[in-house]
């Protein structure tokens, strides 16, 4: 996989997240992708699972959000990207993300993990590095 064609699906699931339903996911997900919202929750799996679950989390095509993707790391058919996601305007909810995406060989993603962060809850280092 190439950086060019990870940013071109960064973008891809954007528009499929801005988009009206659900059919944008069959050109982004294999049919039977894994979705992990979080490192330690059970995947979504299936692309009628993964549809039934971005319908539950998103408000809809109209949506007021600002994405940015910046690809960490390329190797093999996986790509490691940060994300930064804003809701709102003004600003209600933002996310740190990083996506870990595994790629079948058409170009869709068969496999993927999410790590969200949140100003409320970051990753923190205890004082004494415990």
């Amino acid at each position: 996989m190439e950086r060019e064609r990870v940013s071109a699906w960064v973008a891809a699931y954007e528009h499929a997240w801005r988009a009206p339903g659900t059919d944008a996911l069959a050109t982004i997900f294999t049919p039977d992708a894994s979705y992990r919202q979080a490192p330690y929750r059970p995947p979504v799996v299936g692309l009628d699972a993964i549809a039934r679950m971005w319908e539950q989390q998103r408000e809809g095509p109209d949506e007021v959000f600002r994405m940015r993707g910046d690809i960490v790391a390329v190797e093999g058919d996986t790509a490691v990207v940060r994300v930064e996601v804003h809701y709102g305007d003004p600003v209600t909810e933002e996310y740190r993300d990083l996506w870990i995406v595994r790629f079948a060989d058409d170009g869709r993603c068969r496999a993927f993990e999410e790590w969200p962060f949140t100003p409320e809850r970051s990753a923190e280092v205890a004082p004494d590095g415990a």
